[in-house]
């Protein structure tokens, strides 16, 4: 990016409630998704244990965990202004172009997160637990002097702790005793963490200047390319790992499921490659229409093979070669 073409700071304009709306980030929600293989994994294989009052539950429970997530944006959007005017589009962000107060935007995130853990707590303790946890490390991921974000590898680890949290919490709006099996949750992690490299490889495909890069964000320093794509490869292949011990253990008739798995992993791999791409934005990948019918073929296919028993299926997977028990 020549100098010319630089981004500068938008003229300061006083303070709006659609300033303070936007830092709350409300067309993010739909992050909150992610709580359905909870909810799913949940009835799947832990039937017998169902809350009373499912739909109560659920709805209570994606009105907290929003409210939380967007208290984690307020301080996100608070914290990240400075560094913001070094990025050639999020420069024109509420903070950064004066939209915002920020004496009332730190009430906001502490308002947002004492609502939203208190509807949590509504549900259930462990849920209330959950998305309390959910607010701490967007702490953690935001707030100095641990300001995780910056570190090279932790910024990805931290931030994608929230998918596997938002599992747990599917996980409990539905079932009253029990956890979620730690091999799920740690392949959720490790998706999360997939889907996050992916876009930082992105923006710093996109800025093109590593100096640019390391003033918008200071792990960019840290990263290349190349280490980003290694960082990417390391993190697809734990997850689909995890994925797999959890089928081998829980639920075998999900390993038809895996082709479609792995498309839809592909397919957003593809998206990264392209400039300005919606993997920078989440938010704006419902616009991808190819990619979005993939993942909704794929959760459809997966929720059924939930429920759906196939007898024949553990015969094909017997071993063919002694076990271990066998040896001894």
């Amino acid at each position: 990016m020549t100098e010319s073409s630089a981004p500068q700071q938008p003229s300061v304009r006083r303070a709006t409630l659609m300033g303070h709306l936007s830092i709350a980030r409300i067309d993010h929600w739909f992050k909150n998704v992610f709580v359905i293989p909870g909810i799913v994994a949940a009835i799947g294989t832990d039937p017998s244990h169902i809350a009373p009052g499912l739909l109560g539950r659920i709805l209570l429970g994606l009105v907290s965990i929003c409210l939380v997530a967007s208290s984690n944006y307020v301080i996100n959007e608070v914290l990240d202004a400075p560094s913001d005017l070094s990025h050639p589009v999020k420069f024109a962000r509420p903070v950064p172009s004066g939209k915002v107060s920020l004496p009332l935007a730190y009430v906001q995130w502490i308002a947002l997160m004492i609502i939203g853990v208190y509807l949590g707590m509504r549900v259930s303790t462990p849920f209330g637990v959950t998305v309390l946890v959910l607010w701490i490390m967007g702490c953690i991921y935001n707030i100095p002097p641990v300001r995780s974000k910056d570190l090279p590898y932790l910024d990805v680890l931290s931030e994608s702790v929230n998918n596997p949290l938002r599992m747990l919490a599917g996980w409990y709006m539905v079932t009253t005793a029990s956890t979620a099996p730690g091999s799920l949750i740690l392949s959720y992690w490790m998706v999360g963490c997939y889907f996050m490299a992916l876009k930082r490889y992105a923006e710093f495909r996109d800025i093109g200047d590593p100096a640019r890069a390391a003033a918008y964000r200071k792990s960019f320093a840290h990263y290349t390319e190349d280490r980003l794509m290694v960082s990417i490869m390391f993190y697809g292949s734990a997850a689909m790992l995890f994925l797999g011990a959890f089928i081998m253990r829980y639920r075998l008739e999900l390993i038809l499921s895996f082709p479609l798995v792995a498309l839809v992993m592909a397919m957003y791999l593809s998206l990264a490659f392209k400039k300005d791409s919606a993997v920078q934005r989440p938010e704006g990948l419902y616009k991808e229409p190819k990619l979005m019918a993939a993942v909704v073929v794929c959760a459809v296919a997966m929720g059924v093979l939930m429920v759906v028993d196939i007898p024949s299926l553990p015969g094909l997977v017997n071993p063919t070669a002694p076990t271990i028990a066998e040896k001894h």
